[in-house]
């Protein structure tokens, strides 16, 4: 996969207005190419900063975690194709995964498969209800988004050595739950640093608090590059 460091790190956009987000954009200037917004901006007129962002020559990354009948996700892919993301998640059920791939069609919009969140452990999958292990569920999720014909996986770094060798070389896998050494790790509970998720095979990292709540966005933004720019010319 041909990216540049720079354009493999996700900031996301988890602020209340699109002000806000404004902000953080101007922060970060041309360190960060590759933005995600997700419900919390996307309620709040985050699609009409996706298109303005998208229109700019940035990255967008649709976080909306898409889960419900097969036809409303098929339509609903339909409708967010035309925005001109580049990523958008849906959740790793077979049946849903299927429609949002009949939805997709030959449009450019890349669809990720959710497979078990990274603030969730073993034990928080027990409450729920599974029988898995957070490891085995995000195997299981991994070999099915394969099947249905998603683009890549969402998992934690901590998983994606071992999810790369399921889904092989051409599907992408994003990491949530980057934190940087001496960074809060917040209610994440699967948590990995850039160099090391690079290192274990991770294509895009997200990473929001470290760089949102830092003093010194940019700087923090470029650290991170440096991170990965170093893993993968140790990973070459």
């Amino acid at each position: 996969m041909s990216l540049s460091p720079r354009d493999r790190l996700i900031v996301p956009l988890d602020v209340p207005s699109v002000e806000d987000a404004r902000t953080i954009i101007a922060d970060l200037g041309d360190s960060v190419s590759f933005y995600k917004i997700g419900y919390q901006l996307g309620y709040a007129g985050g699609f009409d900063l996706a298109r303005e962002l998208i229109s700019e020559g940035k990255d967008v990354f649709m976080d909306l975690k898409l889960l419900d009948i097969d036809n409303t996700i098929e339509k609903g892919v339909v409708s967010i194709s035309t925005l001109g993301a580049k990523f958008l998640t849906i959740h790793a059920y077979p049946k849903a995964m299927r429609a949002a791939v009949a939805g997709r069609g030959e449009s450019g919009l890349n669809l990720l498969g959710v497979t078990v969140l990274t603030s969730m452990d073993d034990a928080d999958l027990e409450e729920a209800g599974y029988r898995f292990k957070a490891g085995e569920l995000v195997a299981k999720r991994a070999a099915d988004a394969r099947a249905a014909g998603m683009d890549g996986i969402v998992c934690s770094a901590q998983e994606a050595d071992a999810m790369r060798a399921i889904v092989g070389p051409d599907i992408a896998i994003v990491t949530p739950g980057i934190r940087p050494a001496g960074t809060d790790v917040g209610d994440q509970k699967r948590v990995m640093t850039p160099k090391k998720a690079i290192a274990a095979g991770a294509d895009y990292l997200v990473v929001g608090r470290p760089i949102l709540a830092a003093e010194k966005r940019k700087d923090m933004a470029l650290s991170i590059v440096a991170d990965i720019e170093a893993a993968l010319s140790e990973r070459a």
